[in-house]
């Protein structure tokens, strides 16, 4: 690949994974009621649409953004500010599940899982970040350091700040902060020092923290997609102009860098709002989104697919329908 040692094909099934990923971050707020045959049609059009022309933007040649001195060095614009936006539209156009609003929010439903799960994105994570460099070299080295530095103090910062809310902290709520962590520190892996991504890690935790507070009863964000990553890329696209070492705020850069990349993740949020929702509509004229009420009760797994994710006594999947 130009201005790299990597092989074309190499260099092309690495971006291949970060945009697979950004499908799988907007599932999390559509779960458990919308299509799959539709969720694949969007999924399709929103790669092309919505994820290739902010990717060209911000990494591409002649990319506007990269033009006007954008930092992302692994995607915390050109993933998750475009996939939490577009997450939060399709979650509002769907609708929320039947039942939501009316009680508490369900507890976890694996714990165990959830910690799992966190521990296999972490460790992924280190691809991602360390793998953006497109070389072994000291800056790979510096971005694996700092996405741990910056989840580490995420993680304790959840802890603590779970801790003077609800007087303990929970497993869930601390591999979330690591998460949130994991986000903030995507655009600036690569730019800034460690005792930086250690205080991104605080503070940014701190700012992300209480939009995880915030509920509507028209707004069912499964997953929390939105606040994990929207507001979690946005925290972690201005701390970058705040730490990057090549213009940030703090190392005599003055507010230029912190300018663009608002600038950035505005116009980002923007067009993928726009484009969603127009992907949306246009597909609602076509087929149907959201699944039956009575699919919905029963359970996607079994109603749209025909299994189980766990096998009880005396419950058989339930005849096929067109999805």
């Amino acid at each position: 690949w130009p201005g790299t040692s990597l092989p074309a094909l190499l260099f092309v099934v690495f971006q291949m994974t970060f945009a697979i990923i950004a499908s799988a971050i907007i599932s999390g707020s559509v779960a458990e009621r919308m299509k799959f045959s539709a969720y694949v049609c969007f999924i399709c059009l929103w790669s092309v649409l919505v994820y290739a022309p902010v990717c060209h933007w911000v990494w591409g040649p002649d990319g506007w953004m990269e033009e006007i001195g954008v930092k992302d060095f692994a995607g915390g614009n050109v993933v998750h500010e475009t996939t939490a936006v577009s997450a939060l539209v399709l979650a509002i156009l769907l609708g929320p599940r039947l039942g939501h609003g009316e009680s508490e929010k369900p507890a976890p439903h694996n714990v165990p899982f959830a910690i799992l799960g966190a521990a296999l994105l972490w460790f992924g994570w280190s691809g991602f970040n360390g793998g953006s460099a497109l070389a072994a070299d000291e800056t790979a080295v510096l971005a694996l350091v700092n996405t741990y530095t910056t989840a580490s103090a995420s993680l304790v910062a959840w802890a603590l700040l779970e801790r003077l809310q609800h007087k303990r902290s929970s497993a869930t709520g601390t591999v979330t902060g690591a998460v949130v962590g994991l986000v903030i520190i995507t655009p600036a892996a690569g730019y800034v020092s460690p005792f930086g991504a250690l205080v991104m890690g605080f503070v940014g935790c701190a700012f992300v923290y209480p939009s995880f507070q915030l509920s509507h009863r028209r707004v069912d964000d499964n997953l929390d997609a939105f606040p994990c990553h929207g507001v979690a890329s946005f925290v972690g696209a201005c701390l970058t102009g705040v730490f990057a070492k090549d213009g940030g705020l703090l190392y005599g850069g003055g507010l230029r860098l912190l300018g663009v990349e608002v600038l950035a993740a505005a116009a980002t949020a923007v067009y993928a709002t726009f484009v969603t929702a127009t992907i949306f509509f246009v597909l609602s004229r076509f087929m149907r989104m959201r699944v039956h009420e009575h699919d919905e009760s029963v359970g996607l797994d079994n109603a749209c697919h025909g299994e189980m994710a766990y096998g009880m006594n005396g419950a058989t999947p339930i005849s096929p329908f067109e999805h």
